[in-house]
């Protein structure tokens, strides 16, 4: 939901415009603009790209450098109110080991002024399917338990917006379809839950609005399938080791399955496809056609921070 988009609509539940934050001479985040609603909705993109900043920005943990960042149309900086209707999962663990995972739950209902923190503590261990009844302190806990011990002080005090940072790393993929399943009934709740993922394939379990984060900028955003297609729409380079480069180059730009290419040694060429799936329908007949053996042939820019690189260069 674009800011004109949410003017006729539900008012956004975090919004985000023109927002920058530098630490020093390091662009953490430059001018990104963006409406979030109630649902799930992922912060998609490479380690290092400003996710956790902006994370740390909507729970009122950092400042914006210049722009406005608000919460339920308050400023989590300024507005203690708001701040206790923020929930957050840090991607880092700063957990008191000497606790239990249940009396670290409870400190967190408690520091919230809940009503009942004891009952309100069970209920959110319970719905990470953690055992509340477990005296174990928290430096005994797995990487995966640690991770929904701390999905569950962010939940016990039932908060509007949820904001989780790389919350599935660590867990199996059982536990990993329970959580996802959870974020989802949290969005069907009412509730703004942003998760955020350098992992393609759990965004797309998601099944939700992604927004691409990228170098700090906001690269692209939509539902999954529309971002999937920037995607699968970018150039592709592709390496192939082949006895004769020159030929074959030669074969691909007649059939136009490669915009470009070039030598990179005798028995070495680098092509860019704008359609991979053709290039691979003719690459094999090209080669028999010019007698040609194929070595090998490897992609080089076919993973996530190549995507990202693309989309930030649209």
């Amino acid at each position: 939901m674009s800011p004109a988009q949410a003017e006729h609509g539900p008012p956004p539940m975090v919004q985000a415009t023109g927002v920058s934050k530098w630490f020093g001479d390091l662009v953490a985040v430059s001018d990104v603009s963006f409406s979030i609603g109630a649902g799930v909705t992922a912060l998609l993109g490479p380690n290092g790209a400003g996710k956790s900043t902006l994370l740390r920005m909507m729970c009122g943990l950092a400042r914006p450098s210049n722009g406005s960042l608000t919460v339920l149309g308050k400023d989590p900086r300024s507005d203690v109110a708001v701040l206790g209707r923020i929930g957050m999962a840090p991607q880092q663990e700063p957990l008191l080991d000497y606790l239990s995972g249940r009396d670290f739950v409870e400190l967190a209902a408690k520091l919230h002024q809940i009503d009942h923190p004891v009952e309100a503590a069970r209920r959110a261990i319970q719905a990470v399917e953690l055992d509340p009844d477990d005296t174990r302190r928290l430096s005994t806990y797995s990487k995966g338990m640690r991770q929904r011990i701390k999905l569950a002080q962010a939940v016990v005090h039932d908060p509007v917006v949820i904001a989780l940072d790389e919350p599935l790393t660590g867990l199996d993929p059982r536990q990993r379809r329970e959580m996802i399943a959870l974020f989802h009934r949290l969005g069907a709740e009412g509730k703004c839950v942003i998760v955020s993922s350098h992992v393609l394939d759990e965004v797309e379990r998601f099944g939700s609005r992604v927004l691409v984060i990228a170098q700090g900028r906001l690269a692209a955003e939509g539902d999954f399938r529309e971002i999937r297609n920037l995607m699968d729409d970018r150039p592709l380079r592709i390496s192939i080791r082949t006895d004769q480069p020159r030929a074959l180059a030669i074969t691909l730009l007649d059939r136009g399955v490669i915009s470009g290419c070039r030598l990179e040694s005798e028995d070495a060429l680098v092509v860019d496809t704008s359609d991979p799936t053709a290039f691979r329908r003719a690459v094999a007949p090209a080669a028999r056609e010019r007698d040609a053996s194929l070595l090998e042939m490897r992609p080089l820019d076919d993973d996530l921070e190549s995507v990202f690189r693309y989309l930030v260069g649209q």
